[in-house]
């Protein structure tokens, strides 16, 4: 029985990997990089340094550990510039909506972004007591496919992975829910999120009464 939901950021809450892609895609231009949005998919769901490093593989480039960190600071400034200019208006249709459903019918809402921004555009968002709690990518060693920022947000909420269903927009982060053990409903392409129990268009499609047949 479904007792939780486990929400990831972006591109399941609101589209903020425009902002991402805007920010990695200026830091690729100084390496000569023209990172195109088939590039960018590759980002989703991983870590801001395996991120860097995926960019820097397209060109072929090497860098020492210190100046990987120095470049993935650089891009997080612009990222965190452009994020401030974000407004509630911007959540996808029918989110909070559904978030507030669930918590009608008891279940407990977790956010799980590998981001570490999540709190401040959650913030932005206006919508921080939707979520009985948060994890972001400061809390958690490993990012996604590996389960453990989902299996961090479960036993925050106090739930085991079976009673847990996870919304996600990446491949990265439905391999992570499926290893947590968790139910996974995959936001976005049936052929790029086909590991997910179930795969909707739009976050705000999802109606609470799916929960049964997940």
């Amino acid at each position: 029985m479904i007792r939780a939901a486990i929400f990831d950021l972006d591109g399941v809450i609101i589209d903020t990997a425009h902002y991402h892609y805007i920010a990695w895609k200026r830091l690729a231009s100084e390496f000569a990089i023209n990172l195109t949005k088939e590039h960018n998919e590759l980002l989703k769901g991983v870590s801001r340094i395996r991120s860097l490093e995926i960019i820097l593989e397209l060109g072929n480039i090497q860098l020492s550990e210190e100046d990987k960190e120095l470049y993935a600071n650089k891009k997080n400034g612009w990222f965190v510039e452009y994020i401030e200019s974000i407004r509630p208006e911007e959540i996808f249709s029918g989110v909070p909506e559904l978030i507030q459903s669930m918590r009608d019918q008891s279940l407990k809402v977790a956010l799980a972004s590998s981001s570490k921004n999540a709190p401040r555009v959650i913030e932005l968002l206006k919508i921080e007591r939707l979520f009985d709690t948060m994890v972001d990518g400061t809390m958690i060693t490993h990012t996604k496919p590996d389960p453990e920022i989902f299996l961090l947000a479960a036993s925050r909420l106090g739930f085991v992975p079976s009673e847990c269903v996870v919304f996600e927009d990446a491949e990265a982060g439905v391999e992570a829910a499926v290893a947590a053990g968790m139910k996974c409903v995959g936001v976005g392409s049936p052929e790029q999120l086909g590991k997910a129990n179930q795969v909707i268009a739009r976050t705000g499609d999802f109606r609470i009464s799916q929960l049964n047949v997940l």
